[in-house]
């Protein structure tokens, strides 16, 4: 009996992965997705609190019910350009893997949000090796809407807690000695 449990569970899930939804979203002009299992909610872009000493792509942090929820600004991640708030502007949060079966919300700044669509997984090609915008290892995959690409985006790859936090320690390390020396010339003479 459990095996045929077991057997039953493995074909929902198969089915599943052959139709998996994304949420759709805009970003400097590309339309990207993401699976929806991910995403808690989407709330309107409002109260962001700036965080100093972190790099440009964290944009903050936000109150959510409570909790502090850091913010990244995809555009910001990727290229290194900051997402102008516009009225569409709105905040994804979804729940990664921060570590041993923990997780953590953290919010992805996009311009705006577009619908839930189903891609069929034969309608999904592997990420370009070369031409992209951003880079490959950020991308899951192409998924064909309509004659045109979805890009596809490995939120685990984009939003990894160590790698990030790394970045942020970096980025600290790097403006504290410019500012903690300014005066320091003078005292070594």
């Amino acid at each position: 009996m459990a095996q045929a449990e077991l057997k039953e569970a493995v074909t929902e899930n198969d089915v599943t992965l052959s139709h998996q939804q994304y949420l759709t979203f805009m970003l400097g002009g590309e339309t990207f997705a993401i699976g929806i299992l991910a995403i808690k909610e989407i709330i309107e872009y409002g109260q962001l609190t700036e965080v100093p000493r972190m790099p440009d792509f964290i944009r903050g942090v936000i109150n959510l019910r409570g909790a502090v929820v850091p913010v990244i600004d995809l555009k910001a991640r990727f290229s290194n350009r900051l997402t102008e708030v516009a009225r569409r502007t709105c905040i994804v949060i979804i729940e990664v893997q921060s570590g041993d079966d923990e997780t953590q919300d953290i919010g992805i700044l996009v311009d705006a949000v577009n619908e839930v669509l189903e891609i069929p997984q034969p309608d999904i090609e592997p990420p370009p090796s070369f031409g992209a915008a951003i880079e490959s290892r950020f991308i899951n995959g192409m998924g064909k809407v309509n004659d045109k690409f979805v890009i596809i985006l490995d939120i685990a790859h984009i939003l990894m807690i160590d790698e990030i936090s790394q970045l942020a320690a970096d980025h600290t390390e790097s403006v504290s000695p410019l500012a903690n020396n300014e005066g320091s010339d003078e005292s070594s003479d």
